[in-house]
């Protein structure tokens, strides 16, 4: 028989876990689903209740925390997001492990975020059982449409992933990266902030 105690600790702990397990992830998923369902459901003009559905479902969240409907967790609880997170549409984060976010990230349409695995081993693959990794994003990221985070990695401050994306191993702070797999392509140096600082100004200095 099937040891089913624990099964949440299991999970967050990295190890092998039955996600039919016990009471208390299943009452977890259960809320995750009608959090979502409610949230996927609102409009717009739903300001105030889209913040309040966030703070009842994720772990922890900033001030400002805008994610463009639809989105899917797992569990939500196990998502913790910094300040001024932007994620646009079709974001799905897979939290059976820790997803934690920093501030000022920005997510672009149908970024994936996977802390959910399975064995490698057909026969064991085949058990009711799995296993999840903790990701960890910087502050001051952004992620391209249609990149996928693989489970156990660490993205670093300032870093930005190219679009289409599939991040299999860490990448470090100040960089951008972009493939399949994801690699660095180059630093963010001084030429990019003179420039950008240089768009910046002339923005701020015209109205036309």
């Amino acid at each position: 028989m099937m040891n089913r105690k624990n099964e949440k600790k299991k999970m967050l702990s990295g190890r092998l876990y039955n996600p039919s397990g016990d009471d208390e992830l299943k009452k977890d998923e259960k809320k995750c689903r009608m959090l979502v369902r409610f949230y996927n459901g609102t409009t717009e003009e739903q300001k105030d209740y889209r913040s309040q559905l966030l703070y009842e479902l994720l772990g922890s969240r900033g001030e400002r925390c805008h994610i463009e409907p639809p989105v899917h967790f797992d569990y939500g609880c196990n998502t913790y997001i910094g300040e001024n997170f932007y994620s646009n549409f079709d974001c799905i984060i897979l939290d059976v492990n820790k997803v934690v976010i920093g501030d000022n990230v920005k997510f672009g349409p149908r970024v994936s975020v996977f802390t959910a695995s399975h064995p490698i081993d057909p026969e064991v693959r085949a058990l009711p059982i799995a296993y999840g990794y903790p990701v960890t994003i910087g502050d001051n990221v952004w992620i391209g449409g249609n990149t996928v985070v693989n489970p156990g990695v660490t993205i670093g401050d300032n870093t930005v992933i190219g679009s289409g994306s599939v991040v299999t191993k860490d990448i470090p702070a100040n960089v951008i990266a972009a493939g399949n797999p994801c690699r660095v392509l180059r630093e963010i140096n001084q030429k990019d902030k003179e420039y950008w600082n240089a768009q910046r100004d002339e923005y701020f200095a015209t109205d036309d």
